[in-house]
């Protein structure tokens, strides 16, 4: 496959950036994305000229790090992550455009790596279960109903990659704050700091800068693990509660 691919190319967070375009062939369609920008990378470090800094680790899709834009689409046009991405859901000579995240909360570090550590401290400000429960209880003694246990499972496939901010119009991070509130909120051990949490939780998601809500639905869509819209319903059912409880 050939390609032409218009890049984000910014130095650092406090110059300008600008797109760059560049031709590249030899491309695989059982390539993944992140390889395709690894050839890439390739021919640019051969000619002399700066690779193209973006981020990654895991490379299977559970770590979220791999986060970009990719024709005005959080991780391109599958629902996946980008690095599970695959270069058969593109065709030869099309022109790809390839972003960071936009988004004032997650300010770009170079290129297409942005800084999303603001979620880092949504996490810090109540995302865990404090309470001392001792030795690990055997596993039946804390019984839990199943469709409990089972949602809290589901909603702790969440990733933390940003695609719901990113795809938001918004800029709200309200279906990742969704997924923490839901994911710890459904089980008992979580009940003691359930509505501080939220309320903690929520206060820093607003700090950082993140928009408010307003129900589009665009987070669900792009978000690659698939979190249900009806979190950000528990969210303020939950945030509610703890401003009648005066937290």
């Amino acid at each position: 496959m050939k390609l032409t691919l218009n890049i984000w190319r910014q130095p650092n967070a406090a110059a300008p950036g600008a797109m760059h375009t560049y031709e590249l062939d030899g491309v695989s369609s059982d390539m993944s994305f992140l390889e395709m920008l690894d050839l890439l990378n390739e021919q640019l470090v051969t000619s002399g000229e700066e690779p193209v800094a973006f981020d990654s680790d895991c490379r299977e899709g559970i770590c979220g790090m791999c986060s970009l834009m990719i024709n005005g689409e959080a991780h391109g046009p599958e629902v996946t992550t980008t690095c599970q991405l695959h270069m058969r859901s593109f065709t030869d000579g099309e022109t790809i455009t390839i972003e960071p995240w936009r988004a004032s909360s997650f300010p770009v570090v170079k290129d297409l790596i942005v800084d999303r550590s603001a979620f880092d401290r949504i996490i810090q400000n109540g995302g865990y279960i404090s309470a001392n429960t001792g030795a690990a209880p055997e596993a039946n003694s804390v019984p839990a109903p199943r469709d409990k246990a089972m949602r809290a499972f589901n909603v702790a496939t969440c990733i933390g990659c940003g695609a719901c901010v990113a795809a938001c119009p918004n800029g709200s991070a309200s279906l990742f704050l969704g997924a923490k509130i839901t994911h710890l909120g459904e089980l008992p051990q979580g009940q003691p700091e359930r509505y501080s949490r939220v309320a903690s939780m929520v206060a820093q998601h607003d700090h950082e800068g993140f928009g408010g809500c307003t129900n589009i639905g665009e987070c669900a869509a792009a978000c690659p693990k698939e979190i249900p819209l009806d979190v950000i319903s528990q969210l303020n059912r939950d945030l509610r509660s703890a401003i009648k409880q005066g937290y």
